[in-house]
């Protein structure tokens, strides 16, 4: 069996293109939860980087962790990939990770120069503690406590979730905490509802995923709507154009979907809710299970399964019907294409738009080895030019003084454009914090401890801007 690596970042924003992660923290284990080995570190916030008041509260980030802390971002990040690179082989879990620090992961270490798809290569999967708690507790309802929302639904916040079930997790939002309370809630599920945590391995592989749904007659899996896990049981239908499995609802009766006209089905793919055909996301770790578990279920326990096998093999064999599902979804692909090849996107944002050539990939390495003051002489082989403005991000932040002069003026220049622009750009900025600021303020007016860390971050904020204020 493979190792396991629970892993959690803070980080100064919710934003995964334009924030920046600040403490880092993983823990290597094998398959029965005993630890391997482990990495910490926390950094300085670089400069540019405008945090986001609430977050630095939450994480308990001071203004003096920001400026004092020995590693820098770019030293953190190269210092953490060397420990992930011996890890190779492994599982990667996070609790949310797969689109929280799983996109902070791959995008920093885009900007980085760095291969950033770490945890899906060299042997490696991926997995997320969220959802397979999720499922666990829909299939198994008591393999773990929960909390319960006003709305009357389980609520799966890690910071409620692990004290409830007797996990010390006192260093809750610091990364080396929240990691630990992970693996805790890993072994309570893989003891309470193991048939859950045996079908998540299978699952963490995106190619084993999708083998898995088009191989299987029928199948049961979930989705989170409406602050609740809806169990579905589906067959898979086609390959959506983006790469996607499209399935079907076996809740739904397919013979009056057979006789809809293009024009009726169209409405019904794209339009029409509850929808019955639906894309899932075999990359992102979905629990796959027998169809049996989705018969317990008011939506299908009336059909019962000999039905539900039925209606899935009438499916499995029109092939006409596919052909026109296939036809219709390629239709609408071609026009969000059209649209979304008309949007700017800045380079920080393009990671999924354009991937690195084996030319360009090949230099990477080799800006790292050399040393800083010949670091600008290699980015020019670079022909992707978001390489070559990744590379002097990181030299402005790193080594300013190996730029040339004309070259740190340019970006110090934009990122004060940035930084204090009023309009409501995608990236933080100083007029938001501010704002942000007083608003906290307001909400926290009788907690004295609070406004003191908000009066520390605005005298921040305000060093900020003076000195970009300079360059403008």
């Amino acid at each position: 069996m493979p190792n396991y690596v629970f892993y959690d970042f803070e980080t100064c924003s919710s934003n995964v293109s334009y924030g920046q992660i600040i403490e880092a923290a993983a823990v290597l284990v094998n398959d029965n939860f005993q630890e391997l080995d482990r990495y910490e570190g926390r950094c300085r916030l670089s400069p540019g980087i405008i945090p986001e008041a609430m977050a630095l509260i939450v994480n308990k980030s001071s203004v003096s962790m920001l400026k004092d802390t020995n590693l820098s971002h770019y030293q953190m990040i190269k210092q953490m990939l060397e420990k992930f690179h011996q890890w190779k082989n492994s599982i990667f879990f996070g609790y949310n990770s797969i689109d929280f620090d799983e996109e902070f992961l791959r995008r920093t270490l885009f900007k980085n120069l760095e291969y950033p798809y770490l945890t899906v290569t060299n042997g490696n999967e991926r997995g997320d503690l969220l959802g397979l708690a999720r499922a666990s507790h829909l299939y198994y309802p008591n393999c773990i406590k929960t909390p319960i929302s006003d709305k009357n639904n389980p609520v799966f916040k890690l910071d409620h979730l692990a004290p409830m079930n007797g996990i010390e997790h006192d260093k809750a939002h610091s990364a080396m905490g929240d990691v630990l309370a992970t693996v805790e809630i890993a072994k309570i599920l893989s003891k309470k509802a193991p048939n859950v945590w045996k079908a998540s391995l299978m699952t963490t592989n995106k190619d084993k995923c999708f083998e898995i749904i088009k191989k299987e007659e029928l199948f049961c899996t979930n989705f989170f709507y409406g602050g609740k896990a809806i169990p579905f049981i589906l067959t898979f239908l086609c390959t959506h154009p983006w790469g996607y499995p499209f399935t079907f609802d076996l809740k739904a009766d397919p013979l009056y979907y057979f006789n809809l006209s293009d024009r009726e089905l169209r409405k019904e793919i794209f339009d029409v809710k509850p929808k019955v055909m639906r894309t899932i996301k075999h990359k992102k770790h979905p629990i796959i299970m027998n169809a049996t578990y989705g018969t317990y279920f008011d939506n299908y326990k009336q059909l019962g399964i000999k039905k539900l096998k039925e209606r899935a093999q009438l499916i499995r064999k029109n092939k006409n019907f596919i052909q026109r599902v296939s036809s219709l979804l390629e239709e609408d692909i071609k026009d969000k294409s059209e649209i979304d090849s008309q949007l700017d996107i800045y380079a920080e944002e393009s990671i999924y738009k354009k991937f690195a050539s084996k030319e360009d990939s090949a230099i990477m390495p080799e800006f790292h080895k050399v040393d800083w003051k010949d670091k600008f002489l290699v980015l020019q082989k670079f022909k992707d030019e978001r390489f070559q403005y990744f590379g002097k991000k990181i030299l402005y932040e790193e080594s300013p003084e190996s730029l040339p002069k004309n070259e740190y003026d340019l970006i110090h220049k934009e990122i004060a454009s940035r930084v204090l622009s009023t309009n409501k750009e995608k990236w933080n900025t100083i007029p938001r914090t501010y704002s942000e600021i007083d608003t906290l303020r307001n909400k926290f007016k009788d907690d004295k401890d609070k406004l003191k860390i908000l009066e520390e971050i605005n005298s921040y904020i305000e060093e900020m801007e003076e000195l970009y204020q300079k360059a403008s």
